[in-house]
């Protein structure tokens, strides 16, 4: 075939439009073709036709310069028939039948694909529907699940038709970049937060529904960081998360000491009859003035010089009430983790995705708060499950507790003992050298908080360089591994890679997402204050406290981020020079040269435009099949690119490519200090690793010594196929006692499914 025919040819669109010929798009009609008869297909005979009409096109129209878009349907109408899909080729005839009757009415055009995609999700189950299973914390089976994905299918349909630039759809439909979350674009959502707790706490807040006063207990404290939450994800599209939950959390737990030890001191000097004999009014007074639960005893002991018993009773009424509090913190933090992986947000549909951050607050109202949450997680569910939500960021600093002479390495090394056994948490790393730039000692404001998924949200050319307030507005991915294929030599066309063309295509779709950002973004900023009324109607959002009611809200949200993400640099490197960087240092260097090309094209877009351009290292997810089940089939299966069911997220090592812990991080170290974005590195460990916290620990210390940003630890979790347990399950499940390879009567299952299971 000759590339230069095709370099030459034009399509004329219907509308009279020129475009130059692109065989992406013969591929994707073919594929929708495809896609409305199978469930499950080989993508290589999706290559197969495409190969055949560009060779039927190539003879047949090698003597013109155009060629019609109707042309072009003709042919692959008659490849499919000679090649017997005789099922695709009449879905592929209705469709266009349907398209040519009414093609400018926005129902009508969309009608097939509304149709089909409705379909699918009003009568497949989640198991069978992708769509289904996009998002992990909704329920794509039930009825306000579904009800979501009915809206979704339509919303985004209407953003591309209506409310963005066609060239952006186009990009997006094609597989050259992904818009994610599409479905909030006309909502003028933004994706996520992390919510200052201390400013909604101060006054109390709003949630839209009704007005909470100032919490005045830990079990207060908790029960409303939870309501924050849930308010929060009903008005955007992503995540929400604490940034210091330890420093938030701390004052209830003083209010509780403080309340614990005036009714234990009140009651102990009743049963003995000293209510008569102490001026009470004057312990309570100092009580009330504390700061924190650790004092002096003898500033209460001496208001009673001369009775040795007050002094005693002094000293067992503080310990009760210092254990009464700790108790009551468990509890907090223990229903704080139940409220957020059983309330429900968005129309019920699903959980609110939540992430705590914390472990540098070393007061001993801090650490109480650590030690809970810790032990709460510890204890699982109610049942004993692991819980999904929050995700939770243990934050790891030197000379707070990474050290063993630091302050709370005790609750660090809790830390790696309940993520050895419950997956979580995850660690973060102040220390790292793009975290540390922004750190000031004594400012927890300035320590970096992650989004459980991966975002990081830290520098600002728009104000203060600080976590809490601020989110990320809205982000979109590039798909890397397509520009590797087209300029590398796994096609067979070249013998080394055309790195210059490479270079330039990739700029060319940086400034298209760029754009289509910046499009996004006016939309974002088009609303008002009404629109946001928890997000900024209680000022969760950074300075919106001076939004007045006529103010536009784009001088608030230009503290967010707009984010340029990649997946697929493994797969991109096996296409540029056929191996990735863990395989070679050629290929590291390369990758690392790619990566901090596109961050610097970031850079360079903050500062021509004065806002917060990042450069993500997304999670692939859902979107890494997409990609490849496009590319695919346009090029058929390449070894090592598009020959799994997934392109490998973002930077990371390829999962099957066998290697030791230390090369890993090593590797996908270096990728984190140009993913200001965002960025996660993952460890996977074989066997049980409760019993064995020095290897976890030495794991997380790897993670440290790296310039790892944020990493986690992933471990065999067992779960019991008979009552559910999710856990470290040996011989004997810690639920329904049952031995591993012991039948279990039916009636015995019965029972459990009856307990609400």
């Amino acid at each position: 075939m000759e590339k230069d025919f095709f370099n030459d040819i034009v399509v004329v669109k219907r509308s009279g439009q020129r475009v130059n010929f692109n065989d992406t798009k013969v591929a994707l009609a073919i594929k929708k073709g495809f896609d409305s008869v199978y469930d499950e297909y080989d993508e290589k005979n999706v290559n197969k036709v495409k190969e055949k009409v560009l060779d039927y096109i190539e003879k047949n129209y090698k003597d013109r310069k155009t060629i019609g878009v109707e042309d072009v349907q003709d042919v692959i109408e008659e490849v499919l028939k000679k090649m017997h899909y005789e099922d695709v080729l009449d879905s592929y005839k209705n469709y266009r039948e349907r398209r040519n009757i009414s093609r400018e009415a926005f129902v009508e055009k969309q009608q097939h694909k509304f149709v089909k995609a409705i379909e699918s999700l009003g009568l497949k189950s989640a198991a069978e529907e992708n769509a289904k299973r996009e998002n992990a914390n909704v329920d794509g089976d039930g009825p306000m699940g579904t009800m979501l994905h009915f809206g979704s299918t339509v919303s985004k349909e209407f953003a591309k038709a209506y409310l963005m630039d066609g060239k952006y759809a186009r990009a997006h439909d094609e597989g050259l970049i992904h818009i994610h979350d599409l479905d909030f674009w006309a909502m003028g959502t933004t994706t996520c937060t992390q919510i200052d707790l201390n400013k909604l706490f101060k006054n109390g807040f709003s949630t839209g529904h009704g007005y909470l006063r100032t919490p005045n207990s830990i079990t207060s404290y908790s029960a409303l960081a939870a309501i924050a939450i849930q308010s929060n994800q009903n008005e955007q599209h992503g995540g929400q998360s604490i940034p210091a939950f330890d420093y938030y959390m701390a004052p209830g737990v003083l209010k509780t000491f403080k309340k614990e030890y005036k009714q234990e001191l009140y009651e102990l000097f009743e049963v003995e009859d000293f209510l008569g004999f102490v001026n009470f009014d004057k312990y309570v007074e100092i009580i009330d003035k504390l700061d924190s639960i650790e004092f002096d005893l003898s500033i209460l002991q001496d208001l009673t010089p001369n009775s040795k018993r007050v002094k005693e009773l002094v000293s067992v009424a503080y310990q009760n009430a210092i254990n009464k509090t700790d108790r009551s913190t468990f509890q907090a933090m223990e229903a704080f983790i139940h409220n957020l992986n059983t309330m429900h947000s968005r129309a019920g549909a699903q959980v609110p995705f939540s992430s705590v951050n914390f472990g540098t607050d070393t007061s001993p109202e801090g650490r109480m708060v650590i030690k809970n949450y810790l032990l709460a997680t510890d204890e699982g569910l109610g049942h004993g499950e692991t819980p999904i939500f929050p995700i939770s960021i243990f934050k790891v600093k030197e000379g707070i507790n990474y050290n063993k002479e630091d302050p709370s390495y005790d609750l660090f090394r809790l830390a790696c003992r309940v993520s050895a056994k419950r997956l979580f948490p995850n660690f973060s790393f102040i220390d790292s050298s793009f975290n540390k730039v922004f750190y000031k000692e004594g400012d927890y404001s300035t320590e970096v908080g992650y989004m459980g998924c991966r975002t990081r949200v830290l520098a600002n050319v728009c104000g203060p360089s600080v976590t809490p307030g601020r989110g990320n507005l809205s982000f979109t991915s590039i798909n890397l591994p397509r520009l590797g294929i087209k300029h590398g030599i796994c096609l067979g066309e070249r013998k080394k890679p055309d790195m210059e063309a490479f270079y330039k295509e990739l700029d060319e779709t940086m400034d298209l997402v760029r754009g289509q950002l910046l499009q996004r973004f006016e939309c974002q900023c088009s609303k008002s204050k009404a629109n946001f009324k928890f997000l900024l109607g209680s000022h969760v959002w950074l300075n919106s406290e001076n939004l007045g009611p006529r103010t536009k809200i784009r001088t608030v949200l230009k503290h967010g981020t707009l984010s340029i993400g990649f997946i697929g640099l493994a797969e991109t490197l096996k296409a540029l020079i056929g191996e990735h960087h863990g395989e070679s240092d050629k290929a590291q260097k390369l990758g690392l040269e790619i990566i901090k090309h596109m961050r610097e094209k970031c850079d360079e877009f903050t500062k021509e435009y004065n806002l917060n351009f990042t450069c993500l290292a997304t999670p692939a997810e859902g979107l890494s099949g997409r990609f490849v089940a496009i590319d695919r089939s346009i090029y058929g299966k390449l070894k090592g690119i598009t020959d799994r069911d997934y392109y490998t997220n973002s930077f990371h090592v390829p999962v099957y490519y066998k290697t030791s812990v230390k090369h890993k991080m090593e590797v996908e170290g270096k990728y984190h200090t140009l993913t200001n974005a965002g960025h996660i590195s993952y460890v996977e460990l074989d066997g049980d690793t409760v019993n064995n916290v020095d290897a976890f620990e030495s794991v997380v210390r790897i993670m440290h010594d790296n310039d790892i940003g944020y990493g986690a630890i992933n471990h065999p979790v067992d779960r019991d196929p008979v009552c559910g347990y999710v856990g470290v399950i040996k011989d004997v499940c810690p639920r329904c006692g049952r031995h591993e390879g012991e039948g279990v009567e039916m009636q015995k299952i019965v029972n459990y499914e009856c307990c609400g299971r």
